[in-house]
Formats: structure tokens, C-alpha cells, sequence
């Protein structure tokens, strides 16, 4: 009889989407790919993870943050003359630990009243940005139980938004997120829990000739491992059978691991059984140049202003339905 350690736990939602997805071939390697931003977070640990990498200083200075930071800061005032508002509803898409949101909300404080509503898959992160951004002059934080969604369920959260003097919106999507999804699907799903003068503010790394390099050392950064490791986990797999990787396909970045021996995994009486040389991949980032970015923005909105960073690696846009 085994025990419970030399039986590792197998996440059933993590497994479904494997036998859902199942795989397709490039010549003969066997690719998995299960890049959902869903799986990210399942799981506290994971979710930690995430936070411990934004933490870890190689990362940040391959995401040019301060790039971003600097974006909005110097683009807040033009935000405020086209949102039009003193009164104004922040809502933090994939809100993470509320850094970045936290950072508007700063920036608005004796120039507008805010209320603030984080949405984030993970309830982890919810609860963290919810505390960071308690501790700012803030109206209201928004707390339902569409907090804890994808970006499906937004037709569910604007009408918790539209009392009193509160009627205009600023919907942020701050550092990359938006590279995380197909972004039509993700732009239409915006647009259509907006209202007429309410903005989309994203800022998002663009392409460049330095996304080789920086897949070279997302490789061997440690934290982007420990993070992204917890998925291969939850399937059973050990740190010992796989092998991280992150590679640069224009027009995005793919971290996966490569199955260094056969492997069989079970549950619920369906099996999977991955060869030496299989690649899982766990997450996907989407890496376009402005003029793209641009013309996307441009097919959901008519009022469109694109700002670049000092550096040229980093977009500000700011988007009015």
C-alpha cells in the first residue's frame, strides 16, 4: 500500500484541461500546451509565487516597471481630462497585489474621488489588494463575489458600480496583462461592460530585438521556475522529470518544460502518458510592436491615445468608449 507522499496529489482541473487540450506535434516532439492564466493561480502557493517573482530583481528589470509607473504618472493628467470626473470607479483587472492600481489611486488623491474594485482569479490576490488599497483615501472598495472571476463576468460587476455620483469607469490592465489573452477576445469583453465616456487604461511591454535575451534569462531565473514548477506538480510530475525552458516565438514569449523520462500519470480511471522529449507548455505571453497594439485599440474604440516609454519597450493607452 503506498503512502500518501509517494502518491502525489493530481489537480483535477489541471489534468481536465491536459485531456481536453490533449497535444499536437512539431516533427516529432509531442507538445502540451495548457498556456491559461487560469492555472496560474489555483492554488495560495501559487499565487505567492507569482508575488515572490515580481519581487525578484532580474524580473523587474526585464519587465521595465519603473517604465510603467513612470507612464502613468506623467500621463495622469490627460487620464483625468478625458475621464471628465470627480467622481470615478477604479476597476483593477487582474489586479494581482494592487501595486500597480494602488499606484492610479495615489495619483488621483485631491483630484478625484475614487472607488476602488479589484477583480483577480485569485481570491489570494483579491484579498491582498484589497488590504494594500484599504490603507489609501478611497470612498469605497468594492467586495461581491465577482471579485474573484475572470474578465467573463464584467457585465455582473458594472452594475454594482453605478451609484450616487459614481457613473464613469476607468478599467485597468496594468503590467502586460493584457499579453496573457487572446487579445480580441479580451478587448471586445472590455468594451462591452463599458459605458459611453468611460476609459481602458493599459500599459504593456512591446516588441523589440531584446525578447531573445531576456527568454535566455527568464530560463535561468529561479523564481520564474519556482513559480510556474507548482503546475508540473499538480500533475504528479517531480522537479527531477522536467527541465525548464523559455523560449521567444514572435509573437510571444512560451515558458514549458521538457519531460526528461517517460511518465505515466492517473485519475479518476483516465490516464496520461508523457515521453521523453514531451514539452508542456505552462504560460504564454503575447509581445506586439505599438503600430499592432495600436491598430487592435483602434477596432474597439474610437478615441485611442498611445503613449511610448523613454526606452521604447513600454506603451501607455488610453482608450474612451
Amino acid at each position: 500500500m503506498t503512502t500518501a507522499e509517494e502518491t502525489p496529489q493530481i489537480n483535477g482541473l489541471i489534468f481536465k484541461e491536459l485531456i481536453k487540450r490533449g497535444y499536437s506535434l512539431e516533427g516529432n516532439t509531442r507538445i502540451w500546451n495548457i498556456a491559461d492564466s487560469k492555472l496560474w493561480y489555483l492554488t495560495p502557493e501559487q499565487a505567492q509565487g507569482y508575488l515572490d517573482l515580481g519581487n525578484d530583481e532580474s524580473y523587474k528589470k526585464n519587465m521595465d516597471e519603473k517604465e510603467g509607473f513612470h507612464l502613468i504618472e506623467t500621463n495622469i493628467e490627460e487620464i483625468l481630462s478625458k475621464i471628465n470626473e470627480k467622481h470615478i470607479n477604479i476597476i483593477d483587472l487582474g489586479c494581482g497585489d494592487g501595486k500597480k492600481g494602488a499606484t492610479i489611486v495615489k495619483l488621483l488623491q485631491g483630484k478625484a474621488k475614487v472607488r476602488y474594485c479589484p477583480i483577480d482569479i485569485s481570491g489570494y490576490m483579491v484579498k491582498k489588494a484589497i488590504d494594500l488599497v484599504s490603507k489609501l483615501d478611497v470612498e469605497e472598495i468594492i467586495e461581491s463575489q465577482w471579485n474573484i472571476s475572470d474578465f467573463e463576468n464584467l457585465e455582473n460587476v458594472t452594475p454594482l458600480l453605478e451609484k450616487g455620483d459614481f457613473k464613469r469607469k476607468i478599467f485597468l490592465i496594468l503590467g502586460n496583462t493584457i499579453g496573457n489573452f487572446e487579445i480580441n477576445e479580451i478587448l471586445y469583453e472590455i468594451r462591452n461592460s463599458m459605458k459611453g465616456g468611460d476609459l481602458l487604461v493599459i500599459d504593456a511591454a512591446i516588441n523589440d530585438e531584446k525578447h531573445e535575451q531576456r527568454a535566455l534569462e527568464y530560463t535561468k531565473n529561479k523564481a520564474f521556475n519556482n513559480w510556474l514548477i507548482k503546475i508540473p506538480e499538480q500533475l504528479g510530475l517531480s522537479k527531477d522529470d522536467v527541465e525548464f525552458g523559455v523560449r521567444f516565438r514572435a509573437p510571444r514569449l512560451e515558458a514549458y518544460y521538457t519531460i526528461k523520462k517517460d511518465k505515466t500519470i492517473s485519475l479518476n480511471k483516465k490516464t496520461v502518458t508523457f515521453n521523453k522529449g514531451d514539452q508542456i507548455i505552462i504560460l504564454v505571453a503575447y509581445k506586439y510592436d505599438k503600430y499592432d497594439l495600436k491598430s487592435f485599440f483602434n477596432i474597439y474604440f474610437n478615441d485611442v491615445t498611445v503613449r511610448t516609454s523613454k526606452d521604447t519597450c513600454k506603451i501607455l493607452a488610453i482608450c474612451k468608449k
